[in-house]
C-alpha cells in the first residue's frame, strides 16, 4: 500500500484517489506488477526496467497514459477491456508476451487497476467511452481496388511501401514519442501486428490511431468527409489482403519437388518458383553468445526448394525495407548501434554493413535425429555452410566448428547464386549440383530428411558477427524420382481385376448352363 501511496504523491494525485484505486485494485495489482511487470516497465511505471536497455520498442511508460492499443478515440485513455486485452495478448511483434495462461483472473483485473494507479489522467469518476466501430463490409475485388487507391490516396504508403513491406520513403525517418526508432508494420505478416490482423482490428486502428507511434489516425479524415466510412473498411480490407489468408503453420520440412521435365530456374525470379509451396521458418535474435543481439530485423523467412535429379535449388524470401548498406538508412542504424550495443559490449564495425543470409547443414549426414550444435557447430560436429552477401554477387561454401570460426573458401565453388531486391523484399537463390568432387561438401542424397538451419542479418540495423537472426533445425527432403513401378503396379491390377471378373462371370454363365441342362433332363 505504502508503494501506492507514494506514487500517487509522486503524481500529483490525491489520497482520497489513491484510496479508490487501491480498493479496485488492491494489494494484489501491485504485488502481480512488481512480480511480472516491474522487470521491464520499472516499479515506478516509467519503462526504465532493468531490462529497458534490450529492447525495441522500448517498454511501456505507464505515467504518460499513451496507449497503442484502445477502442476509443485518438488521444483517450483506454478502457478497462483494452488494458486487459494487451495483458492478455500480449503485443505481436515486441518483446510484450501475453499473460493469458499464466494470470489469474483476479490478478489480472487487479492489475488492470494498478497500472492505471501511475498516471494522475485516469479518474474513477471518469470512465473512458469506447467507440462504435459498426459492423465490416462485404469484401469483393472492387472492394480491394477501392481499398489499394485510398491507400495511396492517404498515403500509407509513404511508411509502409507499395507492397507493404515497411519499406516507405519515411520507413527510415519513423520514431515514437520518446525518440527512439520505430519500424514501420510490415503489413504482409498480419500474425505479427499489434491488436490482431483480423479485419475488425485493422480497422479499429485505422480510426483510432496508435497514440505514441507515428501511426496516425483516420477517423477525423472520416469527419471531416475526405473519404467515407466504406472507403475507411476498404483500406482495411486491402491490407488484410497483403497477408496470407492463414498465418503460416509449424512446418519441419522443405520438400524439393523434383522437376523430371523442367529445367531448374535459373534466376531467382523465375516464374517456376510462382508454384513451389512455400514454408515460413521463424527466426529470432542470437542471445546465447556474447555479444547477443535482442533487435534482429528478420523475424522469419519463406523457404522454397526443387531439384532435377543432379543439381538442388534453395529460394529464401523475407522482408527487408532496404539494400544494405543504404546511406539514407545510416542514421537509423547510428540509433540502433547506440542504443542496443553498449549492453553487450563489443562495439559492431564501423562503417557500412552488408545484408547477409547463411545456410547450414552438418558436414556429415547424422544418425537418426542426431545434429550437430544448431549455433554452428562444434569442434566434434562441425558444419558445412552456404553465405551470401548483399555486396556480392558470388556465394561462398565453408564450414565452422562453433559461431565465430566460421571460414569460407574463395576458391573451386560449386555453388551459384542469384538475387533481388524489390519492394521491400530480398530473395536469394542457391543452386548447387547433388553431388561434387569436394570431399569436404554435403551430398545431397534424394529421399533423406537433411538438416537445415539458417542466419539472417540486417547489416542497415547495426548486425553482423553474433549480432543477428538466427533458427533452430529444419529439414530439407528431395523427391524421389517416381519409379516405373507406381505406374506399372496400377495397370497391372486393372488387369488382373479384369481377369479375375472374367474368370468369375464365366463360372457363373457356365454354372447357369449346367443348371438348365440338369432341369431339362428332370422334366424329361
Amino acid at each position: 500500500m505504502g508503494a501506492i501511496v507514494l506514487t500517487l504523491l509522486l503524481l500529483g494525485l490525491s489520497a482520497g484517489a489513491g484510496e479508490a484505486f487501491a480498493q479496485d485494485g488492491g494489494d494484489l495489482g501491485e504485488v502481480t506488477y512488481d512480480r511480472w511487470c516491474a522487470g521491464c516497465h520499472g516499479v515506478d511505471g516509467t519503462g526504465n526496467g532493468p531490462a529497458e536497455g534490450y529492447m525495441l520498442p522500448r517498454p511501456r511508460d505507464f505515467s504518460q497514459a499513451l496507449y497503442q492499443l484502445r477502442s476509443t478515440a485518438s488521444g483517450g485513455l483506454p478502457t478497462d477491456g483494452d488494458l486487459l486485452a494487451v495483458i492478455d495478448n500480449g503485443m505481436p511483434g515486441t518483446t510484450m508476451p501475453g499473460w493469458e495462461e499464466i494470470l489469474s483472473g483476479d490478478e489480472k483485473e487487479a492489475l488492470v487497476q494498478y497500472l492505471k494507479t501511475f498516471s494522475r489522467f485516469f479518474s474513477p469518476d471518469e470512465v473512458p467511452e469506447p467507440l462504435d466501430f459498426g459492423r465490416p463490409t462485404r469484401v469483393n475485388d472492387e472492394v480491394l481496388a477501392e481499398g489499394e487507391a485510398q491507400y495511396q490516396a492517404i498515403e500509407c504508403w509513404k511508411c509502409h511501401g507499395d507492397q507493404g513491406r515497411g519499406d516507405g520513403e519515411s520507413s527510415s525517418t519513423l520514431a515514437d514519442n520518446g525518440d527512439f526508432p520505430v519500424r514501420a508494420a510490415d503489413l504482409t505478416e498480419n500474425w505479427l501486428f499489434n491488436g490482431g490482423g483480423d479485419v475488425e482490428d485493422i480497422y479499429q486502428r485505422l480510426r483510432t490511431g496508435m497514440d505514441g507511434t507515428p501511426m496516425p489516425n483516420f477517423g477525423d479524415v472520416v469527419d471531416a468527409g475526405v473519404i467515407t466510412d466504406d472507403q475507411l473498411w476498404a483500406v482495411a480490407h486491402y491490407v488484410r489482403s497483403l497477408a496470407p489468408e492463414e498465418a503460416p503453420g509449424i512446418s519441419e520440412v522443405v520438400g524439393a519437388v523434383l522437376l523430371e521435365d523442367t529445367a531448374l530456374p535459373t534466376s531467382v525470379t523465375d516464374e517456376t518458383w510462382d508454384d513451389v509451396e512455400r514454408v515460413h521458418i521463424p527466426l529470432v535474435g542470437q542471445i546465447i553468445v556474447e555479444p547477443r543481439w535482442f533487435d534482429p530485423r528478420v523475424d522469419g523467412v519463406w523457404v522454397q526448394a526443387l531439384h532435377d535429379g543432379e543439381s538442388v535449388a534453395i529460394r529464401v524470401s523475407w522482408s527487408d525495407p532496404n539494400r544494405s548498406p543504404d546511406p539514407d538508412w545510416a542514421d537509423w542504424r547510428s540509433q540502433v548501434v547506440s542504443l542496443m550495443a553498449p549492453n553487450e559490449g563489443n562495439p559492431p564495425a564501423e562503417g557500412p554493413t552488408p545484408d547477409q543470409l547463411v545456410l547450414q547443414f552438418p558436414m556429415e549426414m547424422p544418425q537418426g535425429m542426431d545434429r550437430p550444435y544448431f549455433m554452428s557447430g562444434d569442434n566434434r560436429r562441425p558444419v558445412y555452410l552456404w553465405q551470401w552477401r548483399s555486396d556480392s554477387d558470388s556465394a561462398l561454401e565453408g564450414e565452422a566448428r562453433g559461431i565465430g570460426t566460421e571460414s569460407f573458401q574463395t576458391e573451386g565453388q560449386d555453388l551459384t547464386v542469384s538475387a533481388s531486391h524489390q519492394d521491400g523484399q530480398w530473395q536469394v537463390m542457391f543452386t548447387r549440383p547433388l553431388v561434387t568432387d569436394d570431399e569436404a561438401d554435403l551430398d545431397f542424397v534424394t529421399g533423406t530428411a537433411i538438416p537445415l538451419a539458417l542466419f539472417a542479418w540486417d547489416g542497415d540495423n547495426g548486425e553482423s558477427g553474433t549480432r543477428g537472426a538466427v533458427s533452430s533445425w529444419y529439414f530439407l527432403y528431395l523427391q524421389d524420382a517416381t519409379p516405373n513401378t507406381v505406374y506399372i503396379a496400377p495397370a497391372l491390377a486393372m488387369m488382373l481385376t479384369a481377369a479375375l471378373g472374367f474368370l468369375v462371370v464365366g463360372r457363373a454363365q457356365k454354372r447357369e448352363r449346367e443348371d438348365g441342362s440338369l432341369e431339362t433332363e428332370t422334366t424329361r
